[in-house]
């Protein structure tokens, strides 16, 4: 009867096989983990830089705040004119008012001095 080699031998082959592959799934393990924090580094960079990022947002948010304090200031202004048609139309006093002020109306007997500008 062969005598059989022991088991030891057997597996040296198997066991340099398995290091290979131990060593090849630690290559790709931190080829792997190399790829994923670029990605994440990537995402970040988005996140924060990018077109709808944080730095996106925060203009998108002053802007938002400086048309509404501007569309505030024109309804202000708007009411205020509307006001003064609702005057013209309705009081004759206001009429005369305007007139004087921008047309230089005078009534009757007045006079107007008028002073150099500056």
């Amino acid at each position: 009867m062969a005598v059989n080699p022991p088991i030891t031998v057997k597996f040296s082959g198997l066991a340099s096989l398995l290091a290979f592959f131990g060593r090849l799934s630690m290559e790709r393990r931190k080829a792997a983990t190399a790829v994923a924090a670029a990605f994440a580094l990537a995402v970040a960079y988005h996140v924060v830089l990018g077109t709808n990022g944080l730095k996106g947002y925060e203009r998108k948010r002053q802007l938002k705040h400086q048309l509404t304090q501007q569309m505030q200031d024109l309804q202000r202004e708007n009411d205020l004119l509307t006001e003064h048609v609702g005057r013209l139309q309705s009081d004759p006093n206001a009429i005369e008012h305007q007139a004087r002020e921008e047309l230089h109306y005078t009534r009757p007997g007045e006079v107007i001095y008028t002073l150099p500008s500056k």
